[in-house]
C-alpha cells in the first residue's frame, strides 16, 4: 500500500534548481525520522538528508550546502529544496519514512513511490 507520494521531479541544468515534496499521513505516521533518498539505475540507495523528531537535520557530504530538507507540521509534507544541481545528482529521489529515531535504515521504514531528477 503507498503511503508516501513525492512530487516535483523533472529536468534541470546544471546549476538550477528544484524542490521535491512528499505528502505525509499525519494519522499513520509511526516514525522518528523523515529522509530523502536517491538511486541510479542498478545503483545502491544513497542518504541524501534527513530530518529527526527533534528537528535535527543530517546531510550527506555530497549535498551538504546545496540541499535543504524540511517539514511542515501543518500541511503534512516534507520538502527537499536543491539549489546548484549539478550532473551527478540524477537519480529517483524516494521520501521515506523511517522508524529508528537516529535515522538508520530498517526494513520497516515506508517508502514512496520515488520522482525522477534529471541533471543536464
Amino acid at each position: 500500500d503507498v503511503q508516501l507520494v513525492e512530487s516535483g521531479g523533472g529536468s534541470v541544468q546544471a546549476g538550477g534548481s528544484l524542490e521535491l515534496s512528499c505528502a505525509v499521513s499525519r494519522s499513520t505516521r509511526n516514525s522518528g525520522c523523515l529522509g530523502w533518498f536517491r538511486q541510479i539505475p542498478l545503483g545502491f540507495r544513497e542518504k541524501v538528508a534527513t530530518v529527526d523528531d527533534d528537528g535535527r537535520a543530517k546531510y550527506a557530504d555530497s549535498v551538504k550546502g546545496r540541499f535543504t530538507i524540511s517539514e511542515d507540521n501543518a500541511e503534512g509534507t516534507l520538502t527537499l529544496q536543491m539549489a546548484r544541481l549539478k550532473p551527478e545528482d540524477s537519480a529517483r529521489y524516494y521520501c521515506v519514512d523511517m522508524i529508528r529515531y537516529d535515522c538508520t535504515s530498517s526494513p520497516s521504514d515506508r517508502w514512496g513511490q520515488g520522482t525522477q531528477v534529471t541533471v543536464s
